[in-house]
Protein backbone atom coordinates (compact mmCIF):
# COMPACT_ATOMS: atom_id res chain seq x y z
CA UNK A 1 0.00 0.00 0.00
CA UNK A 2 1.27 3.30 -1.09
CA UNK A 3 1.90 5.89 2.00
CA UNK A 4 3.07 9.96 2.71
CA UNK A 5 1.15 10.69 -0.90
CA UNK A 6 -0.61 13.45 1.30
CA UNK A 7 2.75 14.80 2.36
CA UNK A 8 3.60 14.69 -1.51
CA UNK A 9 0.25 16.51 -2.19
CA UNK A 10 0.67 19.40 0.63
CA UNK A 11 4.39 19.77 -1.36
CA UNK A 12 2.57 20.62 -4.21
CA UNK A 13 0.47 22.66 -2.68
CA UNK A 14 3.12 24.71 -1.23
CA UNK A 15 4.94 24.85 -4.48
CA UNK A 16 1.86 26.09 -6.25
CA UNK A 17 2.39 22.86 -8.78
CA UNK A 18 -0.87 20.74 -10.45
CA UNK A 19 1.81 17.42 -9.74
CA UNK A 20 5.39 15.90 -8.91
CA UNK A 21 6.66 13.23 -11.31
CA UNK A 22 8.84 10.89 -9.16
CA UNK A 23 11.76 8.58 -10.74
CA UNK A 24 14.21 8.35 -7.79
CA UNK A 25 14.24 4.62 -6.15
CA UNK A 26 14.69 6.78 -2.29
CA UNK A 27 11.64 8.41 -3.15
CA UNK A 28 9.57 5.57 -4.56
CA UNK A 29 11.05 3.76 -1.81
CA UNK A 30 9.26 6.36 0.71
CA UNK A 31 5.87 6.05 -0.84
CA UNK A 32 6.20 2.96 -0.43
CA UNK A 33 5.52 1.97 -4.37
CA UNK A 34 7.39 -0.44 -6.60
CA UNK A 35 10.34 0.77 -6.86
CA UNK A 36 11.85 -0.37 -11.01
CA UNK A 37 13.72 1.38 -13.65
CA UNK A 38 10.69 1.28 -15.38
CA UNK A 39 8.13 2.45 -12.92
CA UNK A 40 7.43 6.18 -12.53
CA UNK A 41 5.14 7.79 -9.94
CA UNK A 42 2.65 10.86 -11.12
CA UNK A 43 1.15 12.82 -7.89
CA UNK A 44 -0.99 15.31 -8.93
CA UNK A 45 -3.75 17.14 -7.21
CA UNK A 46 -6.41 15.07 -7.42
CA UNK A 47 -4.90 11.55 -8.29
CA UNK A 48 -1.82 9.64 -8.18
CA UNK A 49 -0.54 6.98 -11.19
CA UNK A 50 2.12 4.57 -11.65
CA UNK A 51 3.22 4.79 -15.55
CA UNK A 52 5.00 1.70 -16.05
CA UNK A 53 5.86 -1.46 -18.67
CA UNK A 54 4.51 -4.32 -18.71
CA UNK A 55 7.37 -6.46 -16.81
CA UNK A 56 5.67 -4.30 -13.54
CA UNK A 57 2.07 -4.98 -14.45
CA UNK A 58 0.93 -7.88 -12.43
CA UNK A 59 3.16 -6.75 -9.63
CA UNK A 60 1.48 -3.30 -9.58
CA UNK A 61 -1.98 -5.11 -10.25
CA UNK A 62 -1.36 -7.33 -7.10
CA UNK A 63 -0.49 -4.37 -4.72
CA UNK A 64 -4.04 -2.61 -4.58
CA UNK A 65 -2.27 0.24 -4.64
CA UNK A 66 -4.98 3.62 -4.65
CA UNK A 67 -2.54 4.51 -7.76
CA UNK A 68 -3.83 4.17 -10.97
CA UNK A 69 -2.24 1.70 -13.05
CA UNK A 70 -0.66 2.86 -16.99
CA UNK A 71 1.25 0.57 -18.71
CA UNK A 72 3.35 2.31 -21.17
CA UNK A 73 5.51 -0.58 -22.49
CA UNK A 74 7.80 0.87 -25.07
CA UNK A 75 7.82 -2.32 -27.53
CA UNK A 76 3.99 -1.82 -27.63
CA UNK A 77 4.14 1.95 -27.54
CA UNK A 78 5.83 5.16 -29.07
CA UNK A 79 4.65 6.78 -26.50
CA UNK A 80 7.47 8.41 -23.49
CA UNK A 81 6.84 8.82 -19.89
CA UNK A 82 6.18 12.35 -20.30
CA UNK A 83 3.82 11.85 -23.13
CA UNK A 84 1.39 9.77 -20.58
CA UNK A 85 2.35 12.92 -17.73
CA UNK A 86 1.45 15.24 -21.07
CA UNK A 87 -2.13 13.25 -21.25
CA UNK A 88 -3.13 13.56 -18.06
CA UNK A 89 -2.06 16.96 -17.67
CA UNK A 90 -4.16 18.11 -20.72
CA UNK A 91 -7.17 15.97 -19.05
CA UNK A 92 -7.08 18.10 -15.82
CA UNK A 93 -5.98 21.78 -17.60
CA UNK A 94 -2.94 21.22 -15.33
CA UNK A 95 -0.14 23.51 -15.99
CA UNK A 96 2.89 22.71 -13.65
CA UNK A 97 4.73 19.88 -13.07
CA UNK A 98 7.44 19.43 -10.34
CA UNK A 99 10.51 16.81 -11.36
CA UNK A 100 13.66 15.94 -9.29
CA UNK A 101 15.80 17.30 -10.09
CA UNK A 102 18.76 15.23 -9.68
CA UNK A 103 17.11 12.00 -11.66
CA UNK A 104 16.44 13.89 -14.73
CA UNK A 105 19.45 14.07 -17.42
CA UNK A 106 19.74 17.80 -19.21
CA UNK A 107 18.54 15.76 -22.12
CA UNK A 108 15.25 14.78 -20.00
CA UNK A 109 15.01 18.36 -19.05
CA UNK A 110 15.31 19.32 -22.81
CA UNK A 111 12.74 17.22 -24.13
CA UNK A 112 9.93 18.30 -21.26
CA UNK A 113 10.61 21.68 -23.31
CA UNK A 114 8.32 20.93 -26.19
CA UNK A 115 5.15 20.42 -24.09
CA UNK A 116 2.81 23.03 -22.85
CA UNK A 117 3.33 22.83 -19.33
CA UNK A 118 5.88 24.58 -17.40
CA UNK A 119 8.51 22.59 -15.32
CA UNK A 120 9.61 23.10 -11.71
CA UNK A 121 12.96 21.62 -10.54
CA UNK A 122 12.49 19.75 -7.08
CA UNK A 123 15.07 17.83 -4.85
CA UNK A 124 15.32 19.44 -1.46
CA UNK A 125 12.26 19.87 -1.26
CA UNK A 126 11.76 16.42 -1.49
CA UNK A 127 14.10 15.44 1.38
CA UNK A 128 12.54 17.86 3.56
CA UNK A 129 9.26 16.19 3.34
CA UNK A 130 11.20 12.78 5.01
CA UNK A 131 12.63 14.27 7.90
CA UNK A 132 9.70 14.05 10.56
CA UNK A 133 9.10 10.45 10.84
CA UNK A 134 5.29 9.01 11.25
CA UNK A 135 4.83 5.90 13.55
CA UNK A 136 4.78 3.44 10.89
CA UNK A 137 8.68 4.81 10.26
CA UNK A 138 9.38 5.03 13.89
CA UNK A 139 8.67 1.75 14.55
CA UNK A 140 10.38 0.28 12.03
CA UNK A 141 14.30 1.79 12.62
CA UNK A 142 13.36 0.84 16.17
CA UNK A 143 12.83 -2.67 14.77
CA UNK A 144 16.11 -2.28 12.63
CA UNK A 145 18.74 -0.55 15.47
CA UNK A 146 17.26 -4.38 17.29
CA UNK A 147 18.65 -6.07 14.64
CA UNK A 148 21.50 -4.11 14.37
CA UNK A 149 22.77 -4.95 17.94
CA UNK A 150 22.21 -8.38 17.74
CA UNK A 151 24.39 -8.07 14.08
CA UNK A 152 26.98 -6.77 16.50
CA UNK A 153 26.18 -9.22 19.36
CA UNK A 154 26.74 -12.20 16.84
CA UNK A 155 30.03 -11.27 14.99
CA UNK A 156 32.00 -9.68 18.20
CA UNK A 157 31.68 -13.85 19.16
CA UNK A 158 34.04 -14.31 16.03
CA UNK A 159 36.57 -11.93 16.52
CA UNK A 160 40.15 -12.85 17.81
CA UNK A 161 43.70 -12.64 16.75
CA UNK A 162 44.14 -13.65 13.26
CA UNK A 163 40.52 -13.02 11.87
CA UNK A 164 40.69 -10.65 9.37
CA UNK A 165 38.99 -7.31 8.39
CA UNK A 166 37.79 -9.10 5.23
CA UNK A 167 36.45 -12.09 7.68
CA UNK A 168 34.65 -9.95 9.88
CA UNK A 169 32.81 -7.87 6.87
CA UNK A 170 31.84 -11.21 5.72
CA UNK A 171 30.06 -11.93 9.11
CA UNK A 172 28.31 -8.54 9.13
CA UNK A 173 26.80 -9.50 5.82
CA UNK A 174 25.73 -12.83 6.92
CA UNK A 175 24.00 -11.77 10.40
CA UNK A 176 22.78 -9.51 9.41
CA UNK A 177 20.62 -11.46 5.95
CA UNK A 178 20.53 -13.88 8.51
CA UNK A 179 18.20 -11.51 10.81
CA UNK A 180 16.25 -10.52 8.56
CA UNK A 181 17.82 -7.39 6.81
CA UNK A 182 17.25 -7.06 3.05
CA UNK A 183 20.77 -5.74 2.83
CA UNK A 184 23.49 -3.57 4.58
CA UNK A 185 22.70 0.37 4.33
CA UNK A 186 25.66 0.85 2.93
CA UNK A 187 29.35 -0.55 2.66
CA UNK A 188 30.58 -1.50 5.98
CA UNK A 189 33.61 -0.04 7.62
CA UNK A 190 35.74 -2.48 8.74
CA UNK A 191 39.59 -1.51 10.13
CA UNK A 192 42.15 -2.34 12.22
CA UNK A 193 45.17 -0.98 13.89
CA UNK A 194 46.46 1.80 12.23
CA UNK A 195 43.81 1.63 9.82
CA UNK A 196 41.54 2.49 12.48
CA UNK A 197 42.30 6.42 11.26
CA UNK A 198 40.92 5.87 8.17
CA UNK A 199 37.13 7.30 8.71
CA UNK A 200 35.57 5.51 6.19
CA UNK A 201 37.94 2.35 5.47
CA UNK A 202 37.05 -0.27 3.95
CA UNK A 203 38.04 -3.80 5.02
CA UNK A 204 40.87 -5.64 3.62
CA UNK A 205 42.71 -8.79 3.77
CA UNK A 206 44.80 -7.47 7.11
CA UNK A 207 44.63 -9.51 10.22
CA UNK A 208 43.72 -8.11 13.55
CA UNK A 209 47.14 -8.47 15.46
CA UNK A 210 47.10 -8.44 19.65
CA UNK A 211 46.27 -5.06 21.87
CA UNK A 212 44.87 -3.48 18.72
CA UNK A 213 41.71 -1.52 17.90
CA UNK A 214 38.61 -2.56 15.24
CA UNK A 215 36.33 0.01 14.14
CA UNK A 216 32.84 -1.24 12.92
CA UNK A 217 30.35 1.02 11.53
CA UNK A 218 27.56 -1.03 9.61
CA UNK A 219 23.97 -0.51 9.32
CA UNK A 220 21.27 -2.42 7.83
CA UNK A 221 18.34 -2.03 5.67
CA UNK A 222 14.97 -3.25 7.08
CA UNK A 223 11.56 -2.95 5.29
CA UNK A 224 13.53 -0.33 3.13
CA UNK A 225 14.35 1.92 6.22
CA UNK A 226 18.26 1.92 7.10
CA UNK A 227 20.46 1.89 10.43
CA UNK A 228 23.91 3.30 11.23
CA UNK A 229 26.08 2.29 14.11
CA UNK A 230 30.17 2.37 14.98
CA UNK A 231 31.59 0.42 18.08
CA UNK A 232 34.86 0.19 18.79
CA UNK A 233 36.26 -3.45 19.70
CA UNK A 234 39.73 -3.86 21.52
CA UNK A 235 41.85 -7.30 20.85
CA UNK A 236 43.91 -7.20 24.05
CA UNK A 237 44.78 -3.69 26.42
CA UNK A 238 44.78 -0.98 24.28
CA UNK A 239 47.32 1.83 24.54
CA UNK A 240 47.03 4.73 27.28
CA UNK A 241 46.68 7.13 24.12
CA UNK A 242 44.03 4.66 23.08
CA UNK A 243 41.82 4.72 25.91
CA UNK A 244 42.21 8.53 26.21
CA UNK A 245 41.24 8.92 22.71
CA UNK A 246 38.17 7.05 23.77
CA UNK A 247 37.40 8.27 26.72
CA UNK A 248 36.94 11.41 24.73
CA UNK A 249 34.74 10.89 22.18
CA UNK A 250 32.65 8.38 24.71
CA UNK A 251 32.28 11.88 26.49
CA UNK A 252 31.68 13.95 23.30
CA UNK A 253 29.31 11.37 22.17
CA UNK A 254 27.42 11.54 24.68
CA UNK A 255 27.10 15.43 25.46
CA UNK A 256 26.11 15.56 21.12
CA UNK A 257 23.25 12.92 22.01
CA UNK A 258 21.89 15.01 25.58
CA UNK A 259 22.21 18.47 23.38
CA UNK A 260 19.85 16.61 20.65
CA UNK A 261 16.63 18.38 21.78
CA UNK A 262 13.67 19.21 20.02
CA UNK A 263 14.40 23.50 19.64
CA UNK A 264 18.34 22.75 19.16
CA UNK A 265 19.92 24.23 16.30
CA UNK A 266 21.60 21.27 14.58
CA UNK A 267 25.22 23.48 14.30
CA UNK A 268 25.04 24.28 17.86
CA UNK A 269 24.32 20.61 18.41
CA UNK A 270 27.59 19.91 16.55
CA UNK A 271 29.18 23.06 18.12
CA UNK A 272 28.92 21.40 21.78
CA UNK A 273 30.57 18.47 20.46
CA UNK A 274 33.16 20.11 18.29
CA UNK A 275 34.41 22.01 21.24
CA UNK A 276 34.58 19.08 23.89
CA UNK A 277 36.98 17.39 21.12
CA UNK A 278 38.96 20.72 20.39
CA UNK A 279 39.45 21.97 24.04
CA UNK A 280 41.50 17.98 24.52
CA UNK A 281 43.48 19.04 21.91
CA UNK A 282 42.30 16.96 19.17
CA UNK A 283 40.86 19.73 16.63
CA UNK A 284 42.57 18.61 14.21
CA UNK A 285 42.15 14.82 14.33
CA UNK A 286 38.02 15.40 13.67
CA UNK A 287 37.40 16.00 10.10
CA UNK A 288 33.33 15.50 9.49
CA UNK A 289 30.41 16.60 10.64
CA UNK A 290 28.50 15.16 13.77
CA UNK A 291 25.41 13.47 12.27
CA UNK A 292 22.92 12.72 9.26
CA UNK A 293 19.26 11.73 9.06
CA UNK A 294 18.54 8.54 9.40
CA UNK A 295 15.41 7.00 7.49
CA UNK A 296 15.23 5.70 3.94
CA UNK A 297 18.91 6.74 3.48
CA UNK A 298 20.60 6.45 0.11
CA UNK A 299 22.92 9.71 1.14
CA UNK A 300 20.14 12.43 1.09
CA UNK A 301 18.59 12.03 4.25
CA UNK A 302 18.48 14.97 6.67
CA UNK A 303 18.88 16.72 9.15
CA UNK A 304 22.56 16.87 8.70
CA UNK A 305 24.31 17.84 11.73
CA UNK A 306 27.35 19.93 11.28
CA UNK A 307 29.05 23.33 11.38
CA UNK A 308 27.29 24.65 8.80
CA UNK A 309 23.26 23.05 9.15
CA UNK A 310 20.60 25.87 10.17
CA UNK A 311 18.09 23.05 11.12
CA UNK A 312 16.33 23.32 13.99
CA UNK A 313 15.64 19.85 15.60
CA UNK A 314 12.07 18.58 16.18
CA UNK A 315 10.45 15.85 17.70
CA UNK A 316 10.08 12.47 15.76
CA UNK A 317 13.16 13.20 13.93
CA UNK A 318 16.10 10.60 13.53
CA UNK A 319 19.43 11.00 13.25
CA UNK A 320 23.04 9.69 13.53
CA UNK A 321 25.20 11.36 15.95
CA UNK A 322 29.19 10.13 15.38
CA UNK A 323 31.79 11.87 16.76
CA UNK A 324 35.52 10.83 16.33
CA UNK A 325 39.23 11.21 16.63
CA UNK A 326 41.60 9.90 14.28
CA UNK A 327 45.32 9.99 14.62
CA UNK A 328 47.34 9.01 11.84
CA UNK A 329 50.04 6.56 12.50
CA UNK A 330 47.88 5.47 16.26
CA UNK A 331 44.24 5.00 14.99
CA UNK A 332 40.99 6.17 15.46
CA UNK A 333 38.28 6.19 17.55
CA UNK A 334 34.51 6.46 16.87
CA UNK A 335 31.02 6.00 18.33
CA UNK A 336 27.95 5.99 17.03
CA UNK A 337 24.40 5.72 17.86
CA UNK A 338 20.63 6.15 16.01
CA UNK A 339 19.30 8.64 17.77
CA UNK A 340 15.23 9.89 18.01
CA UNK A 341 13.90 12.90 19.27
CA UNK A 342 10.75 12.07 21.11
CA UNK A 343 9.06 13.90 24.04
CA UNK A 344 11.42 17.04 23.54
CA UNK A 345 14.27 14.86 24.62
CA UNK A 346 17.35 12.46 22.05
CA UNK A 347 16.76 8.63 22.48
CA UNK A 348 19.36 6.90 20.83
CA UNK A 349 17.85 3.66 19.42
CA UNK A 350 20.91 1.52 19.89
CA UNK A 351 21.30 -0.47 23.13
CA UNK A 352 24.64 -2.05 22.35
CA UNK A 353 27.41 -0.97 25.17
CA UNK A 354 29.49 2.12 24.82
CA UNK A 355 31.64 1.23 27.22
CA UNK A 356 35.12 -0.06 26.14
CA UNK A 357 35.03 -3.50 24.91
CA UNK A 358 38.26 -5.38 25.54
CA UNK A 359 38.41 -8.80 24.45
CA UNK A 360 40.84 -11.27 25.95
CA UNK A 361 43.90 -11.79 23.27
Amino acid sequence: MARHLEKIRDLIEELRLDGILIKSKTSKKYLDTLTGSGVQILITRDNSYAILDGRYLSEARERQDELKIIENTPAKSNKSHFDVVNEIFKEFNYSKLGIEASSYSISDYEKLKKYYFTVTLVNEEINEARIIKDEFEIDILKEACKITDQVFADVLKHIKVGISENEINALIHYYALKAGASKLSFEPVVTSGPRTALPHGRPTDRKVQANEPIMIDFGIEYKNYQSDMTRMVFVGQPSNDMINIYEIVKKAQQAGVDEIKSGALASEVDFVVRDIIEKAGYGENYNHGLGHGIGIGDGCEYPFLNQNSKTILKDNMIMSCEPGIYVEGLGGVRIEDDVLISGGRGIPLNQTTKDMIILEV
